[in-house]
């Protein structure tokens, strides 16, 4: 069964189950105190927020091959009320991301993609070793 045919709610509870038994994807302290992004008011407080922000990282890298930090962030990110203002759209924080990717490295599932044609010099985002794509497919 590939990852498309789940649902994706359902599968990426799923990969956060799957990624809690993975000793590298730990939830930092910090995260109890930090927001997702300057856009919120407030905190978050789900208890399982880090896994499946992962898992839904992970799907993405999936979907779409190489995805950068950036790109993550205008993902996530939402509207941020302003008042008497018309509402505008801000990026979510990049700090999250960025740890989550790191963690992943670590795990063996992303890896820093080598130059692509037609993008600069500058590092172009992460993309799925073999042994990230073989962990995703195998979770039903």
């Amino acid at each position: 069964m590939s990852i498309y045919e789940l649902n994706a709610q359902e599968y990426n509870l799923r990969l956060a189950e799957a990624l809690k038994k993975i000793p590298e994807f730990k939830s930092p302290e910090w995260v109890e105190f930090v927001k997702s992004g300057p856009a919120k008011e407030r905190p978050i407080d789900e208890p399982d927020f880090w896994y499946k922000r992962a898992a839904s990282i992970l799907r993405q890298i999936y979907k779409k091959n190489i995805v950068g930090v950036n790109r993550l962030r205008v993902k996530y990110g939402s509207k941020k009320d302003r008042g008497f203002q018309p509402e505008k759209f801000i990026k979510a924080g990049g700090k999250i991301i960025r740890t989550i990717l790191q963690q992943a490295d670590k795990a063996g599932f992303t890896e820093i993609a080598k130059t692509v044609r037609g993008v600069r010099s500058r590092k172009p985002g992460r993309q799925l070793t073999q042994k990230g794509k073989e962990f995703l497919e195998d979770i039903k």
